[in-house]
């Protein structure tokens, strides 16, 4: 049995490059967009950690969150107000920028503005929706649905990429467990980053506990850190945190997202516990 570490598919296009040799991918923003001023203030803590951490940064807002708990809760700005936004960040800033789409439309329009293209957990296995993004030009991020066994992986991948899809990297974030639960089997990231694959570990939503709070999701934000370094130390190509300057204040996804003050500190510690996982370090 080797010890090497797993290397996989480099995928590199405009301010972004992820797997292979690349430095760490770390997707990170609001859950959902609540206000213009609220993403810059998120966008430009991002960016000036991304001068002074060896990782490339993407900023990632939800325009829409059309999977909710309840149907009263918060969805979003609408796609209009929120590529807006997700274009200011763009053009203010160094980012890159993702978003979710929920149909093929969407992630047409989505293509204008986002360097990638999200598809949701609960959407992976829409294999229409999955061919319009890969018909984007644009990476696409596949979130790894709680349902699906990494040997689903690579038909969601195929299913994503197109003669013009730079990529696609998938993004593990748990497995249900009975109900109301996600539990995280790290014997997944060899098994896809054997077959070459990128894999990105969502630490956030990994500790969310789906209708915990009845009309809405709970979460456990304090093990966080915890799960975040064990998948450093198993190996993944970069990292997916939902941050906000006051959790509980947000409109959505609050018990599960990381303050964002402690962003940076957290960051530190996967970018030497990466090291070590790569054999570059010690």
């Amino acid at each position: 049995m080797s010890i090497q570490p797993l290397l996989t598919t480099r995928i590199e296009a405009t301010r972004v490059a992820v797997g292979g040799d690349a430095p760490l991918l770390i997707i990170t923003g609001p859950d959902t967009l609540e206000s213009e001023g609220l993403v810059l203030e998120i966008a430009r803590e991002v960016e000036r950690l991304s001068r002074s951490l060896p990782a490339t940064f993407v900023f990632k807002g939800s325009y829409d969150k059309a999977n909710r708990s309840s149907h009263r809760s918060y969805r979003g700005p609408g796609i209009e107000q929120g590529l807006a936004w997700l274009r200011s960040v763009r053009e203010e800033t160094a980012l890159a920028v993702t978003t979710d789409v929920h149909s093929p439309e969407e992630a047409r329009r989505a293509a204008e503005v986002a360097d990638i293209i999200q598809i949701p957990a609960f959407l992976c296995r829409q294999n229409d929706l999955l061919a319009a993004a890969g018909e984007t030009g644009r990476i696409v991020n596949i979130k790894k649905g709680q349902f699906l066994a990494p040997s689903g992986v690579p038909h969601r991948v195929a299913a994503a990429t197109g003669p013009s899809t730079p990529g696609v990297i998938v993004t593990e974030r748990g497995s249900c467990f009975g109900h109301g639960d996600l539990v995280n089997d790290f014997r997944s990231f060899p098994a896809i980053r054997g077959l070459g694959i990128p894999i990105i570990f969502d630490a956030t939503h990994s500790v969310q506990r789906p209708g915990a709070l009845g009309d809405r999701s709970g979460g456990n934000r304090e093990l966080i850190p915890f799960l975040a370094r064990a998948a450093a130390g198993a190996g993944c190509d970069g990292f997916f945190f939902e941050v906000h300057p006051d959790p509980d204040s947000a409109l959505c996804d609050g018990p599960n997202s990381l303050r964002l003050e402690d962003l940076e500190p957290l960051l530190r510690q996967l970018v030497a516990i990466d090291r070590v996982a790569r054999g570059s370090g010690s």
